[in-house]
Formats: structure tokens, C-alpha cells, sequence
């Protein structure tokens, strides 16, 4: 979808302001430089039993440089854009910058490997701007109605949120790069509690979000499946701990999946805090899972047409039939690791370091459901809590909720567990991968079955 001329007037002024930065950087004494600058708009609104509790509305806007003189590096950011309080900030930014010590592997990317062309990626939604306070409370209210409806056993509910932004940003450096990007971004939540024997809640929580309007989910539709998931999870109980094989619904697997993505990146690999840091070129998982970071994908969360130091994005495919093909890399991290930069640097003004885009495992063949036949006694997670994972050892232990596995289909609930593996282990013991990956999340996963793992119950 085209910008409006509010916003590619706005993209004008941003990139003019930034490259007027270099000038003025390089004229007072930068040897290199690197200006983003960005403002935004954003709302967030709550409601909680018909009433509303949040109505926040704001806008920003402010410049991040990076300036290198000798090899000596310095970064700073301002929300003044004035651009006489600018001299002044740019002048405090080069002082900084000659005071601290040389890095010469902090220099940016040679002139030659930047971007010389912004792919268009559909990311920004003109109707965005446009959802008032109003409008927004009428869909957060829409959808904590159609919850409390949905089923007699839903008591009570924990509110329901709308929120939506939009960004558009402007990045110039001394290598000659200008590029500018817009992107904007809206979700819907809700969370129900129905009354459980012996007072305890059973929460349900749902929600959709897009960077178009468009493809959001009906506010009441929301609200129904955050029903439905607090009402499943009613008579929830412990099961004896043991090792059992074990599938993650697609929103559970996204969590393992990002814990994949922190241990890939530069930073994390040449710190040696990553199990994986000496995986390169090794087999990690099954020939038929393929981990990929695409920030091609159009209106998907992640996209980006350059990145954090201003070289052209690309399709990096990080784990390849099951071998860890490639870490993602910034300049600094590539140098220090001796290898070439993936393009996957954020930053923009501030220090580069490594990050993801849309990082995802590529969908299978299998039907969620397919994944669990030939499970006498397994079980099925649907989410999980806590953050008990080590990087450096790929120890994994966290929270879980979910549902039994007996005879190949899922029977009563089950919560107040704990699962546990190695990551590297889980990875290898990967049986089966789902047909439903979908790219609500820039982290994504379709359903995984793992052979084992162990669970602590009763």
C-alpha cells in the first residue's frame, strides 16, 4: 500500500535532517558517523468489566548518532531536533568520542557493501493513525464482552487492550548511505478467569495483532478464544513426574524457538555465551528442520529493507536440513569472530549489535493433530512460564500448562508442572514439525514434537 503525504513528507524531513547530521558531524571533526533519527505516534487503551481503565496517547520523536574519531567511538541521543541545540550535541558527542578508547573494530562497513536501494515491504497502514481513543476502547470493549458471554463459567475478567503505533524513522551515515522506512503495528487482548474447584482461576488469554488494521482478528472472536482457553483448563491438575515425549503447540514452540535465535547471535557467540558458539558447519537438529531469518516477508513484524549500519537486508538461513549453517552478524561481531556480516545489525545511530528479523522454523507436512499419534502417554503444551534457561550450557527449565496425551489425543488438563532438557538435546530429538506456522510474532514456530522430556509433577 502507498504512503499517504503526511507520511512520505515526514519520511522528506527526517532524511533531510539526518544527512544535514552527517554534513555537519563530518564537518566538525568525524572522521565517521552514523544519524537516526525517528519519530512516532502511539495509543493504548484498556477496559475491565465494561469500564475503562487506560487511555494513554503520545508521540516522540529523537536523533541517535554515532561518531568515531581515530578509532575512538562515542554515541549519544537527543530529543531536542532543533538544529541549533543540534551543534550543540554534536559537538558534546565528538568530546565524548575523542576521550575514549580506540576499538578499531567498531569502524563501520566499507562504502561499498551499503544499500543503494530500499526494497519496498509493505509495513505501514495509513487507517492506523486514525483509530481514535474512542474506537479503540469500542473494539477492547467488544472483545471483553463477548468473553464474559461466551459461557456461564467465565466469572469475572482481567481487562482487554488495544494498542496501536506507528513509526517512521530516517538513517544517514558517512559511507553515503540514506534510507528511510515507515512501519506501523496494532493488537487486541483479552484475558478471561473462570472459578475453579477449591478458588482457584483458570486464565485465558488471546489475542491477534498486524501492522494492518485489516488483518486483525474480530474483536469478538478474540474475546470467545480467550474464553474457550480458561474454560478448557477447568479441573487442571498435576500428572506423576516422569519423561514422556512432548508437543508444543505453535505458540509454545515460538518460545523455544527464540531461546534459538538469543544463542545465534554475534554478540552472544564471540562472548562464549552461547552453547551453540562452536556448532558452526555441525548437525543440531533433525535433516528435516530449517531455521530461517527472512526480513523479506511483506506487512510481516520483523521486516526491515536495510538494517542498523545501512547494508541491504537478506534471506539468511540459519540452521540448514538440520546443520547450523549461519550465526547472525553485525560488522563489529563478523570481525571479531573472523567471519562476514549477515546484515542483521540494529542500531541505527546507537551501537550496532546482531538481531533477529522474522526468525522462524520452516512449516512441515503434519497437521498439529498428526503430531500426536503413536503418543501412548505424552504431553501437549500449550504454554509455558518463567525464564529458566542458561545460554552457555543450553540448560532449559520452565513452567508449563498443557493437556495429557493418552492413546494419541489429548485428554484432561494438566498445570503446576515443570519441563526440562538441554536445549541442544531437545533440538536433536525433534520428531516432527506442524504445517502451522503463522508470522503474527517476528519470532515464529509451527507445532514441535520433542521424542523426551522430563517433567516434575506430583
Amino acid at each position: 500500500m502507498p504512503l499517504s503525504r503526511k507520511v512520505e513528507r515526514r519520511s522528506r524531513e527526517l532524511a533531510d535532517l539526518a544527512a544535514w547530521s552527517v554534513e555537519r558531524l563530518q564537518a566538525m571533526g568525524a572522521e565517521h558517523c552514523e544519524v537516526g533519527v525517528a519519530s512516532g505516534r502511539e495509543l493504548e487503551v484498556s477496559v475491565r468489566a465494561g469500564r475503562p481503565e487506560l487511555v494513554k496517547e503520545a508521540s516522540s520523536s529523537g536523533m541517535s548518532v554515532r561518531v568515531i574519531v581515530g578509532e575512538r567511538v562515542a554515541t549519544s541521543s537527543t530529543t531536542d531536533l532543533d538544529r541549533a541545540a543540534l551543534e550543540d550535541f554534536f559537538r558534546r558527542a565528538l568530546e565524548m568520542a575523542r576521550l575514549a578508547e580506540p576499538d578499531p573494530l567498531a569502524l563501520p562497513p566499507d562504502p561499498k557493501e551499503l544499500a543503494r536501494r530500499i526494497r519496498p515491504l509493505d509495513l505501514f497502514d495509513p487507517r492506523t493513525d486514525r483509530i481514535d481513543a474512542a474506537a479503540a476502547l469500542a473494539r477492547a470493549e467488544r472483545a471483553e464482552r463477548a468473553a464474559l458471554r461466551h459461557d456461564r463459567r467465565i466469572t469475572a475478567s482481567e481487562g482487554a487492550s488495544f494498542g496501536r503505533s506507528s513509526a517512521v524513522s530516517a538513517l544517514a551515515t558517512s559511507g553515503g548511505f540514506l534510507g528511510t522506512a515507515a512501519g506501523t503495528y496494532q493488537s487486541l487482548a483479552v484475558q478471561a478467569v473462570a472459578d475453579d474447584e477449591g478458588g482457584k482461576k483458570r486464565n485465558g488469554v488471546y489475542w491477534t495483532g498486524a501492522r494492518f488494521v485489516e488483518d486483525l482478528e474480530r474483536p469478538a472472536d478474540v474475546g470467545r478464544e480467550a474464553a474457550r482457553r480458561a474454560i478448557r483448563f477447568l479441573g487442571a491438575r498435576k500428572i506423576d513426574s516422569g519423561k514422556m515425549p512432548v508437543v508444543f503447540d505453535h505458540e509454545a514452540a515460538r518460545s523455544i524457538v527464540g531461546l534459538v535465535a538469543s544463542c545465534v547471535l554475534g554478540d552472544a557467540v564471540y562472548r562464549r555465551r552461547s552453547f551453540l558458539a562452536d556448532k558452526l558447519g555441525k548437525r543440531i537438529a533433525p535433516k528435516f528442520v530449517t531455521i530461517v531469518d527472512d526480513p523479506h516477508l511483506p506487512r510481516a513484524p520483523g521486516s526491515r529493507a536495510y538494517d542498523g549500519e545501512g547494508r541491504a537486508t537478506r534471506r539468511n538461513v540459519v540452521v540448514r536440513d538440520g546443520v547450523l549453517e549461519s550465526f547472525l552478524l553485525d560488522t563489529h561481531s563478523a570481525r571479531r569472530l573472523g567471519l562476514e556480516p549477515t546484515a542483521s545489525a540494529a542500531g541505527g545511530g546507537s551501537i550496532p549489535h546482531a538481531t533477529t528479523s522474522n526468525f522462524f522454523v520452516r512449516k512441515g507436512r503434519r497437521t498439529p493433530k498428526s503430531l500426536l499419534r503413536g503418543i501412548d502417554r505424552g504431553l501437549y503444551v500449550v504454554r509455558m512460564m518463567g525464564f529458566g534457561f542458561d545460554p552457555v550450557t543450553g540448560n532449559f527449565s520452565r513452567g508449563a500448562e498443557g493437556f495429557l496425551i493418552e492413546g494419541g489425543a489429548c485428554t484432561v488438563p494438566v498445570g503446576e508442572i515443570t519441563i526440562s532438557r538441554n536445549l541442544g538435546e531437545l533440538l536433536l530429538d525433534i520428531e516432527g514439525v506442524g504445517n502451522d506456522l503463522d508470522h503474527r510474532t517476528a519470532i515464529a514456530s509451527p507445532s514441535l514434537r520433542v521424542a523426551e522430556m522430563t517433567i516434575a509433577g506430583r
